[in-house]
């Protein structure tokens, strides 16, 4: 059984790292590709921020597909598109047609969110679910981790759209996994067909639900803190640091190691705290210590390795709230775990695109600017889980 856990989750990761590649690996060129296409820094920006925008809508959309045709079929539907809008990038002439097929390329990734997650809940639930979710989270946390080397790689030997088409060569990959090595996990007698009442309904359900609509948007505000540094990072690291694409890339790993090795324990932790506790300490914990490297930064404390230890510790918090509060959402709603995952997904998504848009101003603050609106993402996540988790008001409590 365990191997056979292991197995799935190896899968699941695989296909769920394609949609953070496709973010990742493109971040050491977004300068490159500002000045290639003629255009701006906040111009280069939009290609995260539509990215995040349609990634968040579509969710809605393979969710209840999803519930409706099984698993596979949105698979291969969502990788489809992703493939032929990768091309899409490969030949854009303009920022405005680059901008277009990131909108397709995140159409096409949404399924690679939503399907993994209800694929967990269909085969367990509770502690088993955290570790299986924390297992894929093993093979998406590599990402962060080479995916920018990777693309640093590819931009100084062969350019930003080699990049591009180093992703239309992951879709397929992906593709040939769907069809010959994931199972279908959705029997033909649990699937709910796509009606309008019923889908209607299951919203209804969800967003009446304080406790999922207080772990989505846990899971909002984590996420949104994560999607303002990879918009800020890239050009805040080359202006106030002087760092190149490779040095970026190493930066940005260091930071990613610290989301995957605390991410390893959320499971055991889940058991031996409670789920609802290890949320409450992990939203508390980031705010300490996001707090702390603003209030440094703020002093006159910027430098390199300062700010790098600091999101270090920092999203080591992140890394046991996120896989806990994705597996919380999800346990009360089996029976529209793909239309929950959806929603929950869509709001995670539509919170990140929302805070890089009112935070953009504050880039130009430099290090200052990027720490801070990751803080204040870290306080609102925490507002979030001080109304959703009782434990956490209880623990305040004189």
């Amino acid at each position: 059984m365990q191997s056979s856990m292991f197995r799935m989750a190896l899968i699941l990761g695989l296909l769920s790292a394609v949609g953070p590649f496709a973010i990742d690996m493109y971040l050491p060129a977004l300068p490159q590709i500002a000045e290639d296409l003629n255009s701006t820094q906040a111009v280069a920006q939009q290609t995260l921020s539509i990215y995040f925008l349609v990634f968040g809508i579509a969710q809605m959309i393979y969710g209840p597909m999803a519930d409706a045709l099984g698993r596979r079929r949105p698979l291969m539907i969502g990788v489809g598109v992703f493939l032929v809008a990768s091309i899409g990038a490969i030949l854009a002439p303009d920022m405005t047609t680059l901008i277009i097929a990131r909108a397709f390329q995140a159409f096409g990734a949404a399924t690679l969110m939503v399907v993994p997650r209800a694929i967990v809940r269909d085969m367990s639930s509770g502690p088993d679910a955290t570790r299986m979710m924390a297992a894929i989270m093993i093979v998406i946390s590599v990402s962060p981790m080479l995916a920018p080397m990777f693309g640093s790689g590819v931009l100084a030997f062969a350019g930003w759209r080699m990049i591009f088409a180093c992703l239309a060569a992951a879709a397929v990959l992906a593709l040939a996994l769907i069809l010959f090595v994931l199972p279908e996990t959705l029997p033909r007698d649990a699937r709910q067909p796509v009606r309008a009442d019923a889908m209607l309904r299951g919203l209804w359900t969800l967003l009446r639900s304080g406790k999922f609509m207080g772990l989505s948007m846990i899971g909002g505000f984590s996420m949104a803190s994560f999607f303002v540094y990879l918009a800020a990072a890239p050009f805040v690291y080359a202006e106030d640091f002087q760092l190149s694409p490779t040095g970026f890339s190493f930066v940005f790993a260091v930071n990613a190691i610290g989301f995957f090795t605390a991410s390893q324990f959320a499971g055991y932790l889940g058991e031996k705290l409670g789920m609802e506790r290890l949320i409450a300490f992990g939203v508390t914990g980031f705010v300490f210590a996001i707090g702390l490297l603003t209030l440094v930064l703020a002093l006159g404390g910027v430098s390199l390795p300062v700010v790098v230890i600091g999101l270090f510790f920092a999203n080591a918090f992140h890394g046991v709230v996120m896989p806990t509060a994705m597996v919380m959402s999800l346990d009360p709603h089996p029976e529209i775990a793909g239309l929950a995952s959806s929603l929950g997904g869509t709001i995670q998504m539509l919170t990140g695109a929302v805070m890089i848009a009112v935070f953009g101003p504050l880039f130009a603050m430099g290090s200052l600017g990027m720490v801070g609106a990751i803080a204040i993402c870290g306080l609102l996540g925490w507002v979030a889980a001080f109304l959703a988790l009782p434990r956490l008001r209880l623990a305040l409590r004189p």
